[in-house]
């Protein structure tokens, strides 16, 4: 691939600058809004605005809602989004079920579902780990038996972000618990306000709820709402993670953690802080070039997608290698400032860069399992990239 983009592109690029510029004030930059009513309100509108344009995703087609743009645009996008720290509310949307249902879904699907997400005006979640199924996602237990026209559904999924927002779930369901494991799953979509499905929170490490429980009590989803065949849901959900693990916002986020404390760190030079230490000097300097590699591994993955073909074990390669990266710099800014890196933003007067290195470093804590954790990234690349045979 020429990592180098077009003149068009780069104009391109700039239009995107220009208009975050007007509509994300500094203020409201992701991680700074409040989590209520108001700061969600806020981000809807937010994605609104992209959607008029065409820029929630640009480069599907126009009877999708779309621009006809192609892959690379769509790339600037979630780079300058990602830099921007802008709210990515719909992620699960944008990036999931949006794409497979192109691949997998039925005509009358792609018209129900696809039009929503693009306009923004539909949120989604995924209904993937369970209790007892999370790395061994094929272990899952969640039932759903055919009843007429409908499936009756029991069973809990777990870590669902977004649940207590979203108008709509795709999940993973057991339909014939006689198959092999892999082979006796079918993907379902089902409206959050079906009777019989509630949320509970989780809160992560930092206080912020975005992750819930939800439980499906005797849910009755629409036959029309299986995505391809009864009991192959197991391929379609394979390729979602694929698409999911294929994010180049998480290389723009990384690096703007890493410029924000690279200007933490100059501007404490002068007064004989962290600028003048020659570790934390060199320590930066392998970051930087770590996180260039992190961007040139998605813009591989992106690149692959430009060509028409699907992302496996290099997606993979991206996901863990960018997850741990933020590890790695979040713990890198907290290490360098000190303890004043350990002060939330509950306490302007002494948080250094607004709080944010402490709520990177709890919230980086789980990105290295999230989306698939970094061993069953590690066994994707090892078998499907390198060919060594099953352990």
């Amino acid at each position: 691939m020429d990592y180098r983009f077009t003149p068009e592109e780069e104009a391109f690029r700039t239009e995107i600058r220009e208009f975050l510029k007007v509509e994300l004030p500094p203020d409201r930059e992701e991680g700074e809004e409040e989590e209520g009513d108001e700061g969600w309100e806020f981000r809807r509108q937010f994605h609104k605005k992209l959607a008029a344009r065409g820029w929630l995703v640009p480069h599907w087609p126009k009877q999708y809602g779309g621009n006809d743009l192609g892959i690379m645009e769509q790339v600037l996008m979630r780079e300058e989004m990602g830099y921007a720290r802008a709210p990515l509310l719909d992620i699960f949307g944008v990036n999931m079920i949006g794409p497979v249902l192109m691949m997998y879904g039925s005509e009358e699907q792609k018209k129900q579902h696809l039009p929503g997400i693009a306009s923004g005006e539909v949120m989604w979640c995924q209904g993937y780990s369970e209790p007892e199924s999370g790395s061994d996602l094929a272990s899952l237990q969640m039932r759903a038996v055919r009843d007429g026209d409908d499936y009756v559904v029991n069973g809990q999924k777990i870590w669902t972000s977004n649940a207590h927002r979203a108008d709509w779930i795709f999940m993973l369901a057991r339909t014939d618990p006689d198959a092999p494991k892999h082979k006796g799953i079918s993907f379902l979509l089902a409206e959050m306000d079906a009777p019989g499905i509630t949320t509970r929170p989780l809160i992560n490490l930092a206080g912020q709820h975005g992750f819930n429980e939800v439980f499906f009590e005797d849910v009755r989803v629409p036959v029309k709402n299986l995505v391809a065949e009864e009991n192959r849901g197991w391929y379609v959900g394979a390729a979602l993670l694929d698409f999911e693990r294929s994010g180049i916002g998480s290389s723009a986020a990384v690096r703007r953690n890493l410029d924000d404390l690279l200007g933490y760190v100059r501007e404490s030079a002068g007064d004989g802080g962290a600028g003048r230490d020659g570790t934390a000097r060199h320590k930066l300097a392998e970051l930087v070039i770590e996180t260039d590699v992190g961007r040139y591994l998605s813009y591989r993955v992106a690149s692959m997608q430009m060509r028409g073909e699907v992302p496996n074990y290099e997606a993979s390669v991206a996901k863990s290698y960018l997850s741990e990266l933020s590890q790695r710099v979040a713990g890198a800014g907290v290490n360098i400032v000190g303890l004043a890196g350990q002060v939330r933003p509950e306490s302007p007067k002494w948080a250094k860069l607004q709080g944010r290195l402490t709520l990177q470093y709890m919230v980086a804590l789980g990105q290295t399992i999230a989306g698939g954790t970094t061993e069953i990234q590690k066994g994707i690349i090892a078998t499907r990239g390198l060919g060594l045979p099953r352990g």
